[in-house]
């Protein structure tokens, strides 16, 4: 598996990795883009930010990167970064589909991206990823499954996609919402042949939210690679937006809000691969302290004691703005 390469890695960060959500398309729902993006969010000046940040990450030990056809222009900024980086050879590489963008590189529009789990959207995105990475694809996940995913019961969808397994493709799947326990659980269901037919997982988990934590437990025992994203919750967890008692811990630490949010999700031993969403080189870089964050129990306590009602915390996500 292309994950195995993680585990023989040994820098502090190899389980850290880079989600490019936030900068491979001018609007998104994370707070504080309004400081952290040029004022003009060209093609050209994103395409330059993205590649900022894989080179920072690469060079500070990130070896996951993680983007979506949905992603505006996400695998474009990859594909040209590893095309001018072979060096880079050890980089595991993650893309999604089902969803398809919508926007236009507007950051205005009535919809930004449309959901679609069927079999003609997975052959129409795997072709449109396979042209921009190649082999250079290591993990394709079916982006944000939920109970009522289609793509739980497709047998003709589950047939194709085993047959890129086989081909060397690790398969995987994304939840989001607040029944995620549930979609992750029927996703370890379901088989081809006999054979579990997906080998990671990636779910939302913070501070803020951590309902999927038992079932992600689970995949882990599976056999599973666990990857967690929205580890910052869209931004409610880092600087002047944190929550009093993550400012403290913060603090006694000294360490940023956002590097002890991210090093209580290190500290589950399911979690196999955190994602930075960072818009910045400086806020990756404060993202990547996560791996020196020591936290005692009693401040591990405090942090948990934030824990919102899943329904709660979906529905004001569902409200943030596309800035």
């Amino acid at each position: 598996m292309p994950f195995a390469r993680l585990t023989s890695a040994t820098t502090p960060t190899c389980h850290l990795g880079l989600g490019l959500a936030a900068v491979g398309r001018p609007g998104y729902i994370n707070l504080g883009r309004e400081r952290d993006l040029p004022p003009v969010r060209s093609v050209d000046a994103l395409r330059e930010r993205t590649h900022q940040l894989l080179d920072a990450a690469y060079a500070q030990g990130v070896r996951y990167v993680d983007v979506a056809r949905s992603y505006g222009r996400s695998e474009e900024f990859l594909a040209e970064w590893l095309a001018a980086r072979p060096d880079a050879a050890d980089l595991v590489v993650g893309s999604k589909w089902g969803y398809t963008y919508t926007a236009d590189w507007t950051t205005d529009a009535e919809r930004h991206e449309v959901k679609d789990h069927g079999l003609a959207t997975y052959e129409r995105q795997r072709a449109e990823t396979a042209a921009l990475l190649g082999d250079r694809l290591d993990l394709h996940q079916i982006h944000s499954v939920t109970p009522d995913s289609p793509a739980l019961t497709d047998r003709k969808l589950h047939a194709r996609l085993a047959e890129a397994a086989a081909d060397g493709v690790t398969v995987g799947f994304s939840t989001s919402g607040p029944a995620q326990a549930d979609a992750i659980r029927a996703a370890l269901a379901v088989t081809v042949d006999g054979e579990p037919l997906f080998r990671t997982v990636q779910s939302t988990y913070n501070l803020l939210e951590t309902s999927a934590a038992p079932a992600l437990e689970e995949a882990h025992d599976a056999g599973l690679t666990v990857i967690v994203k929205e580890g910052m919750a869209n931004g409610r967890l880092a600087g002047p937006d944190a929550p009093k008692a993550l400012k403290a811990v913060a603090e006694e630490t000294s360490y940023g809000c956002d590097a002890v949010a991210l090093a209580v999700i290190l500290c589950r031993p399911w979690a196999g691969v955190v994602l930075s969403g960072a818009a910045t080189v400086t806020q990756l870089a404060s993202n990547l302290h996560a791996a020196a964050v020591d936290l005692d129990a009693e401040q591990l306590a405090r942090l948990e004691a934030l824990a919102e009602e899943p329904g709660a915390y979906w529905e004001r996500r569902g409200r943030l703005p596309w800035h």
